[in-house]
């Protein structure tokens, strides 16, 4: 059975306070409809930026309580496929992201997009590649904004974050609470001017429960790499985290000494950049699954 969450079922945080949307058994197929980053609230390149209700930026659609899913559970998430509106949105708004202090007027970018290509102007058209800026699961206490990524995901804006990924997510609750939103047709690693080509659409993913395993931050998987994530205000702190989660990785499945993994990842293993934009910056830790082939 399939199952659908529709974008009247959307929330500005991610907390165990939130009401499910939707409650579903492990195996499931459900499919999330959303809003763009701005909650579909530029239409035009006429619009002031400025004018939008900025208490509406970043819904995540959800969210989903998974039924077996138990405090530190392991949540997983398939990326089955994602589908897009025909319209994308950028801006540049002055003093946001790492070129904002020189942008004097704010302005508004509308990419149409046609044959799988977002028209940035006439001259240039971008294949596209669709992916999620927010998903992630209820934080063990508190809220956590929708636009913050953490330890329970969140903003990551992780342009791996595509159709054939699955995602691995500490379940922090009873469960999980599983929310997403923030569609990109697509993103740079960065996401330097704070938006990529921002979209409406929807997401079909199978949800599932590891049980008698727990993880302490996001991580990933596609056809060929893994991927640990970590997000901190301060960057070297987040590339730190990910490449000690890795290396534990690296260690249990490997069986390897904790100076031979080490040396593995530093001859291996790539650090990449998701966004430096966000209150926390994220990255991303890759290892080829031709060396270590599974993440949990």
């Amino acid at each position: 059975m399939e199952y659908r969450i529709k974008t009247d079922n959307c929330v500005y945080s991610m907390s165990a306070k939130n009401k499910p949307a939707l409650t579903v058994p492990m195996g499931s197929t459900v499919i999330f409809h959303t809003f763009d980053c701005f909650q579909n609230q530029i239409k035009n390149d006429k619009q002031e930026i400025e004018n939008i209700s900025w208490d509406n930026i970043n819904p995540a659609t959800g969210p989903l309580f998974i039924e077996e899913a138990k405090e530190g559970d392991i949540l997983k998430v398939e990326i089955v496929n994602i589908s897009i509106a025909d319209q994308g949105v950028m801006a540049a708004i002055p003093q946001a992201g790492l070129l904002g202090d020189k942008v004097k007027k704010s302005e508004i970018k509308i990419l149409p997009i046609i044959e799988n290509k977002a028209i940035f102007n006439d001259n240039i058209q971008i294949p596209v590649n669709p992916m999620i800026g927010v998903i992630g699961v209820a934080p063990k206490s508190g809220e956590i904004p929708c636009g913050e990524p953490d330890s329970h995901g969140g903003n990551m804006d992780n342009a791996k974050i595509v159709a054939g990924t699955t995602l691995y997510f500490p379940v922090n609750i009873e469960g999980a609470l599983l929310s997403m939103g923030d569609l990109h047709a697509c993103m740079g690693d960065g996401e330097i001017m704070v938006t990529g080509v921002e979209i409406s659409g929807s997401v079909k993913v199978r949800v599932d429960v590891i049980k008698e395993r727990s993880i302490d931050n996001p991580a990933m998987e596609d056809k060929e790499f893994i991927y640990t994530i970590a997000s901190d205000e301060d960057l070297l702190t987040a590339v730190k985290t990910a490449t000690q989660e890795m290396h534990k990785i690296v260690m249990n499945k490997l069986e390897m000494s904790y100076n031979e993994a080490g040396m593995l990842l530093s001859a291996v293993g790539d650090i990449e950049i998701c966004q430096v934009v966000d209150p926390k910056l994220t990255v991303r830790y890759k290892m080829p699954k031709s060396i270590v082939s599974e993440v949990v």
